[in-house]
């Protein structure tokens, strides 16, 4: 991906709120956001996501052509990218009545300014990040809005999410409490939890262990779901199953500096589970929708035209089998974007 170009203010409109992406390599930052676009449309409903101006409309027509058309995660991030995106609602028609005519509902238009850093600027160790290990922080700074992604993969295997997490978080409060501007000592931010790779095998059957997946009686995939009432509690579980043995400090660590009424969980999927075109429903015998690289067969070559190559996951290479169908990827962004949107942010005083 090439990275962002930092556009000139006075060639874009300006964004009054401001969220960052937060979360160690291989977390699915970039395709999160990638996710989004594909999310909005596929619901259907009246919200869009509009570039504002020509890096961030770059940015969403390649990543959501990699997800879509060529069926391939977007590279990882390599540098700091700062992109300005509009979450907007359009109004529908009003609604006639036989007393008189009802008044449209009001259309909102949410700005949100979306840093995508690199996972290896969150690390704990400052060595080496120098001007841009500033921006980081500086960009947190002033956001009000955080997305949080843990990856539950990632964490069985390597066991970093605390130190990703403890030293960016400490510089953060250094630089934003110390001298109590928000008089409570806590973070004005809100923050969005987001328990990642909901598609894997391992995350799925953790949430059906614990009796924790949910039908929706409005998908007409019949997708299982994960709550957001409930998805603390698989988040706990899930950090209980950590190669480092320390990621049940994460969730403690976020709240000891965020207030809780402004923390939200949330279990995603950015590309979702696999839908057999023919059946068209969830099938619980064959979802999974990573799969292993299959050069040389007609299933697994890459097109030429196709600018991303696979993933690559612990050496191994993985492409994604079918349609990307994105969960839980635009519920986070609506909730900060309206959370932000109804001024409890701005403010940055206590107070929910």
């Amino acid at each position: 991906m090439t990275p962002a170009v930092q556009p000139d203010p006075g060639q874009s409109e300006r964004s009054d709120h401001s969220i960052a992406i937060w979360g160690a390599p291989g977390s699915g930052k970039t395709t999160f956001l990638a996710a989004l676009n594909i999310a909005l449309i596929l619901k259907k409903g009246p919200w869009r996501v509009i570039g504002a101006d020509g890096p961030s409309t770059d940015f969403l027509i390649e990543m959501t052509t990699a997800l879509s058309q060529y069926q391939r995660f977007p590279p990882a991030t390599g540098a700091l990218g700062h992109y300005r995106w509009f979450l907007s609602r359009r109004s529908e028609p009003p609604r006639r009545s036989w007393r008189r005519r009802r008044k449209p509902p009001r259309a909102w238009k949410i700005g949100l300014d979306v840093l995508d850093a690199p996972g290896g600027f969150f690390r704990a160790e400052r060595t080496g990040y120098g001007t841009d290990r500033e921006e980081l922080i500086d960009n947190l700074a002033a956001s009000r809005g955080i997305v949080f992604l843990f990856d539950p993969i990632r964490e069985s295997k390597d066991g970093d999410a605390f130190a990703y997490l403890h030293g960016v978080l400490a510089e953060l409060a250094g630089r934003m409490l110390a001298d109590d501007e928000f008089g409570d000592g806590m973070l004005p931010h809100y923050l969005a939890v987001c328990v990642t790779k909901f598609d894997e095998l391992r995350v799925l059957e953790t949430a059906e262990k614990l009796s924790l997946l949910t039908p929706d009686p409005d998908d007409p995939y019949r997708f299982p779901r994960v709550d957001d009432a409930d998805a603390e509690e698989l988040f706990e579980a899930l950090s209980a199953v950590s190669a480092g043995g320390n990621a049940d400090m994460v969730l403690p660590a976020l709240k000891q500096f965020f207030r809780p009424e402004r923390i939200k969980f949330f279990v995603t999927s950015s590309i979702g589970f696999y839908l057999d075109p023919l059946r068209g429903v969830f099938d619980p015998d064959d979802f999974q929708n990573l799969v292993p690289e299959a050069t040389g067969t007609a299933g697994g070559a890459q097109n030429p035209h196709d600018p991303h190559g696979p993933r690559a996951v612990s050496g191994n290479r993985f492409r994604i089998r079918g349609q990307a169908h994105p969960i839980n990827v635009m519920e986070p962004m609506l909730w900060l974007g309206q959370r932000l949107s109804s001024g409890d942010g701005d403010a940055g005083k206590a107070g929910g």
